[in-house]
């Protein structure tokens, strides 16, 4: 895709973070945005901003978890604009702690967001896609942590490995069914975002207490914070996300220092198969 002007953009997780940097970079390409989010306040404000800029804009409360919740979302995109040539399916929330002590509210939550988020997005939007017949992309937000695992990560690393595995498939189905629309996953490490604080947003019927001693809650919480401090500027995520759509270019691998650890995860896993022989 290399025409963006007129073009209909769709972002999950619009509202902060990666998700309204990349509103805000494929609105200066001259799309039209559509930001969806479960944060209400935050919706709205990001929304006047895009407006106050003269975006043509739509926001959209949804909760990503909930197919009916994604439905509508196409639905209201459908009304207001008619079409939709972009999707990124980028809501996001995390959960860091030891596996056996990751709550059942905790694991449900975070399939429910970013895997299941994800599933719903192509399962609700590919059909629209593939209807229209036109130029069309679809951006998954993944992460580097879905090709390593690290301790205290577990319940992240699934969801972020699944949407991968997810993507993958995808783009070799469509490569093969309907060409015309473009399947991209986005790997970035340590991002500015809020991430670390989506906390906030778990429902209640879903925020039973996790086993983890509070002083490894504080102290986990205290390093990602730091790292997220100390990582990229989502515009810089952005206008990577911007360039792989024009390119057709499947893997967004934004930060450089994580091939070590991938090629250790290979490496591993290759010296497994040598030791069958």
């Amino acid at each position: 895709m290399q025409d963006f002007q007129g073009k209909v953009a769709v972002i999950t997780g619009g509202a902060s973070g990666i998700g309204l940097a990349m509103a805000e970079r494929f609105a200066r390409e001259g799309c039209k945005i559509v930001i969806a989010d479960i944060e209400a306040g935050a919706l709205e404000r990001s929304v006047l901003k895009l407006k106050s800029d003269g975006v043509d804009v739509l926001g959209v409360e949804t909760d990503v978890s909930k197919r009916a919740s994604v439905e509508a979302l196409l639905v209201k995109t459908l009304a207001a604009y008619g079409r939709v040539n972009i999707v990124c399916n980028n809501a996001g929330v995390q959960v860091a702690g030891p596996t056996w002590q990751t709550s059942q509210g905790q694991w449900e939550w975070i399939m429910g967001v970013n895997l299941w988020g994800v599933i719903h997005g192509v399962c609700v939007f590919v059909p629209q896609m593939i209807a229209q017949g036109d130029e069309c992309h679809i951006v998954n937000t993944s992460s580097a942590a879905g090709f390593i695992s690290m301790p205290m990560m577990a319940a992240y690393h699934v969801t972020k490995h699944g949407v991968v595995a997810l993507s993958e498939s995808l783009s070799q189905e469509l490569a093969q069914q309907q060409p015309s629309i473009g399947v991209s996953v986005l790997c970035p490490a340590f991002v500015q975002t809020n991430l670390h604080e989506s906390e906030r947003n778990r429902p209640s019927a879903l925020n039973d207490a996790s086993t983890m001693p509070s002083e490894l809650q504080t102290a986990i919480k205290q390093g990602v914070t730091a790292l997220v401090a100390g990582g990229k500027p989502a515009s810089e995520i952005a206008d990577a996300v911007l360039r792989a759509i024009r390119a057709r270019q499947f893997y967004i691998l934004t930060h450089p220092e994580m091939q070590g650890g991938v090629q250790g995860r290979v490496d591993r896993v290759m010296a497994a198969f040598n030791n069958q022989a």
